[in-house]
């Protein structure tokens, strides 16, 4: 399954939501990778490993589940999180770009790719590929309002 969508950071036309600038959203899109504990309620543990300005290699747990990853970076335009395939978890990739169309007009383009080929059909695989989507927007939603509430509050500066 192939997904992208994408989400507005900055509304000129919403007074009551802060803009936050390209700096702020970097700042917070590389916190996620770094600290995914603030962004994910059932993360057992995160290791990190490898760290350079480039990328970080991260071990991921979920009770007995570990999950190892690869995360780079191309500062301030993209954070790109690669599993590799393991176990009985197949190759997949997410890919959060910052894009901006105008001047402070900020989004975050969210890409997902599970390695599938596309060409599988059936209306079950569309059904459960249907929820994953509604989960991924789920997510990705809270991750921007994290991010948010992490800089109302100083994490993030």
């Amino acid at each position: 399954m192939k997904f992208n969508h994408l989400i507005q950071i900055n509304d000129p036309l919403n007074p009551l939501i802060d803009n936050l600038t390209r700096e702020q959203l970097w700042r917070g899109l590389v916190m996620r990778a770094e600290a995914p504990q603030l962004f994910m309620e059932h993360l057992d543990e995160c290791v990190l490993s490898d760290k350079t300005d480039a990328a970080v290699k991260r071990m991921l747990r979920y009770g007995e589940l570990r999950i190892h990853d690869v995360v780079t970076y191309e500062a301030l335009q993209r954070v790109h999180y690669h599993v590799p395939a393991q176990g009985e978890i197949p190759t997949s990739s997410l890919s959060m770009t910052i894009e901006e169309p105008e001047e402070e007009a900020l989004f975050v383009r969210f890409e997902y790719d599970d390695g599938a080929p596309e060409e599988e059909a059936g209306t079950e695989k569309a059904f459960y590929d249907q929820f994953r989507r509604s989960a991924y927007e789920a997510a990705d939603i809270d991750t921007i309002r994290i991010i948010r509430e992490l800089i109302v509050k100083g994490s993030v500066h």
